[in-house]
């Protein structure tokens, strides 16, 4: 973990862009709460294949013009072309975008079709080709393994051909297991990976939506917190109350051991992170 304490701290936070009007709404005055934790940026999220487009930009045109804060759209490569995501990163620079995150992404319901860049490290190699350090280019770790991949070594060199394609920088896949995250670090370091890995932080407020969205992305919840969470039901202000806890202990042991800071996962609710950050002291002091 040396090599990630090198790095100085960085909070962000995580949204997706609403169906309806109303849902963007709420986005805003997340964002606007969420303020009290200082974010270094707040990134927004990009549907399969492009599918969320047009939300994602309104999302990021608000937060830039109107938060101070630097915004960070995800962007996504399969079932893109060459033409259509040169068109996406000259629209960004235009809007005075500086920051990216840059996925695979998934397949489009329907569609077979990867498209002309199908992994991650050649979108990262084409936004560097097509703009040079315009970006600050995040790219995505997994501490517990992609899902996807045979095993751990080949999912590290996954990982070493995005950083090595030019990204500046990592957030992880979130965990409730601090010792998969510093493994993975220290497996990352061997490699001769230097780059700040941001751990992603999912606060716990509602074990189904939880345990389903961990089934989807191979993150584990280990046995004794699933356990301590279906004992509870329907109770959710037990589960919230736990939950906040045990992600806050997470935070504070990542923090202590040297993480480089942390990415929250907010859900588009600024609450259980806030809730979080008072606790580890991260938020700024009322004007009020």
């Amino acid at each position: 973990m040396d090599s990630q304490r090198r790095h100085p701290k960085v909070f962000s936070c995580e949204f997706f862009p609403p169906n309806t009007d109303e849902g963007m709404l709420k986005l805003f005055a997340a964002r606007e709460a969420l303020m009290q934790m200082q974010p270094a940026f707040f990134s927004v999220t990009y549907g399969a294949g492009g599918s969320t487009r047009e939300r994602t930009l309104q999302a990021i045109q608000t937060i830039q013009a109107h938060s101070g804060v630097d915004a960070a759209p995800h962007l996504t490569c399969v079932a893109s072309t060459r033409a259509g995501t040169r068109e996406i990163l000259a629209g960004y620079r235009a809007q005075g975008i500086h920051r990216i995150v840059a996925l695979r992404g998934d397949l489009p319901s329907g569609t077979r079709e990867f498209g002309e860049l199908r992994y991650a490290n050649e979108l990262v190699a084409f936004i560097r080709a097509e703009t040079g350090d315009h970006f600050h280019i995040e790219v995505a770790a997994y501490p517990e393994c992609h899902p996807q991949a045979p095993n751990t070594e080949r999912d590290l060199l996954h990982f070493k051909h995005k950083v090595e394609a030019g990204a500046n920088g990592a957030i992880t896949q979130y965990f409730y297991n601090s010792d998969a995250y510093f493994r993975f670090a220290d497996d990352c370091a061997r490699l001769g990976i230097d780059l700040p890995i941001v751990p992603g932080i999912m606060p716990i407020t509602n074990f189904t939506q939880l345990a389903r969205f961990s089934d989807s992305c191979g993150a584990e919840i280990p046995r004794w917190i699933r356990k301590r969470l279906e004992g509870f039901g329907d109770d959710r202000d037990a589960i919230r109350a736990f939950g906040l806890d045990v992600v806050t202990d997470l935070c504070r042991r990542l923090l202590e051991g040297g993480a480089p800071g942390l990415h929250f996962y907010t859900m588009n609710q600024a609450g259980p992170t806030l809730a979080i950050c008072e606790r580890l002291g991260l938020t700024a002091p009322s004007n009020e």
